[in-house]
């Protein structure tokens, strides 16, 4: 069973959600029939990198929100991460256009190491600081995993990897995603959200427990604590 993640580097809930799934698969029996790919999805396609500014101030501006209100809501979504053993340091985040660490995800799947580069680049940008729209920054994390440094630069350079990126997203748009974690389980179910392990875990359970072929049909968002098929049936 094929499990899709979309997702976006500088989502919150996406490393949230990461954890809860890596739980879910820690009770899954059938562990070893489940592969998962990360696909891109981009929260602010326009935005521009910006090292000086952090997540904090760039929520404010584009939510209409006083910094004050803005600090208690990352406030509160920290606090939801530090259940799941994650602390995100929102003031030392830096604002930045995500296209690129796409790109690079995408090649680092293409070499077997795309979960561990998705873990590299949601550590770099919530818990180290660093500015994952930088290339210099993105080769340094792609060698740290044991990509190499000059095939990744070639990467970088060209705007390789770029059309799977454009087609993550309109993949996505098809589907009906617009927020981001969504979990697609062999293109028949969908889990909305940073979801309880235990939601996930029934999720996985209930895809791998048929053996139908993979819907073609756009997926169907689902709503809080929900999973939902392709018909828009939900329990």
């Amino acid at each position: 069973m094929q499990v899709e993640i979309w997702s976006d580097v500088v989502c919150p809930f996406c490393y949230i959600g990461k954890r809860k799934l890596e739980a879910a698969l820690e009770q899954l029996p059938q562990r070893d029939r489940v592969e998962v790919v990360w696909r891109s999805f981009q929260l602010g396609p326009d935005t521009r990198t910006d090292p000086a500014r952090n997540a904090i101030q760039n929520l404010a501006e584009k939510k209409g929100w006083t910094l004050e209100f803005t600090q208690q809501a990352v406030a509160d979504v920290s606090n939801r991460a530090k259940a799941v053993g994650l602390t995100l340091n929102y003031e030392q985040t830096k604002v930045a256009n995500t296209f690129d660490a796409h790109r690079l995800a995408h090649y680092a799947a293409s070499r077997g190491k795309g979960d561990e580069f998705e873990e590299a680049l949601f550590r770099a940008y919530f818990v180290d600081g660093q500015n994952v729209g930088d290339h210099a920054t993105l080769t340094s994390l792609a060698s740290g995993i044991g990509l190499p440094e000059d095939e990744t630069r070639e990467v970088l350079s060209t705007g390789r990897f770029a059309d799977d990126v454009r087609r993550d997203l309109q993949t996505a748009a098809q589907f009906g995603i617009n927020a981001v974690p969504c979990f697609v389980l062999d293109r028949k179910y969908a889990v909305s959200g940073a979801q309880d392990s235990a939601v996930l875990l029934q999720a996985l359970q209930r895809a791998l427990s048929e053996s139908a072929p993979p819907a073609q049909a756009p997926v169907t968002q689902a709503a809080d604590d929900a999973v939902c098929d392709v018909d828009g049936r939900c329990d």
